[in-house]
């Protein structure tokens, strides 16, 4: 397969984390890189993701990989930015619903079995370990701590990285309306904005999100697509004492910043309709669930207030795992395209500045790249 030679001047459409991470990695290299967004930067998925770091629970083994090294990106940051409160790593804590379906058991044995930093607490131990927690919600087999797990607020961490993008020359085209790829000779041309400028470059990355199967299906390509509506409450700030992540049966519950709390579940998610205008319905019911769900599980069951919502898609490829590197067939063309926007979002970027900058593949990208679609597409119609 042909890739592009080194590049000298790099287009990114995308203000989320992937295409704010990867500007910035190629403007490190040395690399022209122009930010393209449509809107002001994180006004997607970034801005509504409950951004828990983490690799827990079961995924492939090269999944694992990558999001461990993730993680530790995020703690090389943490000592550049030792206080910030946007970066916390005072671990997760998860338990499941009581019953047959419970996988608490079966997780913890497979974290361990890979070295993953994983401890099961019984009600009673909560307390010592985490703060904040009723242990009255613990179901009977218990819940699995992993000290290693943090959050970090993507809007804010964001900003840290275009300021660094700034200083290092990097130019930022905000709120320019939706983007267009155009390609010539069977690769990356220029990219065109709504307003009539036109970007040309070496290279191109897509990183928009839940537009990315969009993007790519005008080029012919295709990445298969699971990607469903998400909705994230957050709450007017309150008095608890949660540090962990909490990922529980009814709600995902985690810190902020400002003492707010973001909260998240599956089954609401589930609740949210698209209107015929493509806007999204949240009944008051869905949002009080969560806000109940997340007192019940919060020592002292706080009354928590809606502060405000965040709705819309939640980028996830078909078979759950990243679609990050170029086109196939396609020069100079690349996406990022994956869920774990806060686990992946400073590996990602440093990986594909590095394949996009020198025209090689990456080695820990080698599962990720998105022409396995080609191939499993290529296999079903044969």
């Amino acid at each position: 397969m042909a890739f592009s030679a080194p590049v000298s001047r790099v287009v990114v459409i995308g203000g989320g984390i992937f295409g704010v991470s990867t500007a910035l990695h190629l403007a490190r290299r040395g690399v022209g890189a122009i930010l393209v967004t449509d809107g002001p930067p994180a006004n997607g998925a970034s801005g509504r993701s409950l951004s828990w770091i983490n690799s827990s629970r079961m995924r492939s083994a090269e999944y694992h990989r990558l999001r461990m090294i993730g993680i530790d990106r995020y703690r090389t940051l943490a000592t550049r930015h030792p206080d910030a409160g946007w970066l916390r790593f005072d671990g997760g804590l998860t338990w499941d619903a009581d019953g047959d379906s419970n996988g608490i058991a079966a997780a913890l044995k497979h974290e361990r079995s890979i070295g993953y930093e994983a401890q099961l607490l019984t009600a009673d131990d909560v307390a010592a370990v985490t703060p904040g927690v009723d242990p009255r919600a613990i179901t009977p087999q218990g819940a699995i701590f992993n000290p290693g797990e943090g959050w970090v607020d993507l809007p804010s961490l964001i900003t840290v990285l275009l300021r660094e993008f700034a200083a290092l020359g990097g130019e930022l085209v905000s709120n320019a309306g939706p983007a267009s790829v155009n390609v010539a000779n069977g690769g990356f041309d220029s990219v065109s904005t709504a307003d009539g400028r036109r970007f040309g470059a070496d290279a191109v990355l897509v990183a928009t999100g839940a537009a990315v199967p969009a993007f790519v299906a005008k080029v012919g390509k295709h990445v298969p697509d699971a990607t469903p509506i998400a909705l994230l409450v957050r709450t007017k700030p309150t008095e608890v004492l949660l540090r962990a992540v909490l990922n529980t049966p009814r709600v995902a519950v985690r810190p902020t910043p400002t003492g707010a709390l973001v909260l998240d579940s599956a089954w609401s998610e589930a609740e949210v309709a698209i209107q015929p205008d493509g806007t999204y319905d949240v009944k008051e019911s869905t949002v009080h669930g969560l806000l109940e769900a997340a007192s019940a599980v919060l020592e002292g069951h706080p009354v928590l207030a809606l502060d405000s919502l965040g709705v819309g898609p939640k980028p996830i490829p078909e078979d759950g795992e990243p679609a990050f590197g170029q086109l196939d067939g396609v020069s100079g063309y690349y996406v990022a395209f994956s869920h774990s926007g806060a686990t992946l979002g400073l590996i990602a970027g440093e990986l594909l500045a590095d394949e996009i900058a020198t025209g090689e593949p990456h080695p820990l990208l080698a599962n990720f790249h998105p022409r396995r679609f080609e191939g499993r597409r290529a296999a079903r119609s044969s």
